[in-house]
């Protein structure tokens, strides 16, 4: 069954609590949280302190994606503070096996994502180190935008070549989820989508996530 992992960029910070309370309470898998450091991406999010709050809010898996310089620096803090998948970025260092390796042996699920500029191909040297790949269908910094039309041709190529292989690397996909693309995306090759301002911008959440999980669920089976 595909992965619904939240973003909580996009929530009320004002209310996190009560966020986190409601994600943990729905059909949501996951729980995303974007870490922005306003070097690698033109934005700064939050930090350390966010990730515990949500592991004492919730067992859900924590699902964080650093879009930071440097990340190999923070892998411990946040698998300490309750990260279950660590993503860092392709272009974020030149040493990516490396990282991956790094992550795998602090006990974390592995991820790498890719920005839309980034080859996929980039990435099938490394496939058997990866547990999870995050692809950007937008470009990384800002919630609320448009899903760019190149994503469902690049989950395509990442899928043919995970298949061939007979791996299990999960694909997620992350920027501009709507119901209105979801089932598309799926039928793509993702396993997870990552939904942040169309979750949090809706007047019931709770309801659009489960209203996501069942346009996925039709076309999963």
């Amino acid at each position: 069954m595909p992965i619904i992992s939240p973003s909580i960029l996009n929530a009320d910070f004002t209310k996190l609590g009560e966020a986190l309370q409601m994600l943990d309470e729905s059909q949501a898998d996951w729980i995303h949280l974007d870490v922005m450091d306003g070097s690698f991406v033109p934005n700064i999010s939050f930090g350390i302190p966010v990730v515990e709050a949500a592991r004492r809010s919730t067992k859900k898996p924590l699902d964080v994606h650093l879009m930071i310089v440097h990340p190999e620096r923070f892998f411990v803090p946040f698998q300490k503070a309750g990260a279950d998948h660590i993503t860092f970025h392709f272009e974020a260092t030149p040493y990516p096996l490396a990282l991956l390796r790094q992550l795998k042996k602090i006990g974390v699920k592995a991820g790498i994502a890719i920005n839309p500029s980034t080859d996929v191909r980039s990435l099938f040297t490394l496939l058997d180190e990866i547990d999870l790949i995050i692809v950007m269908s937008v470009y990384p910094g800002f919630g609320g935008q448009k899903l760019l039309e190149q994503t469902f041709e690049r989950i395509s190529a990442l899928k043919k070549e995970i298949d061939k292989r007979g791996l299990s690397t999960l694909i997620e996909i992350d920027g501009g989820v709507i119901d209105k693309n979801a089932d598309k995306l799926i039928s793509a090759g993702a396993d997870a989508l990552v939904a942040g301002s169309f979750v949090f911008s809706a007047e019931n959440p709770t309801a659009t996530i489960e209203s996501l999980k069942n346009v996925i669920a039709v076309n999963a089976s």
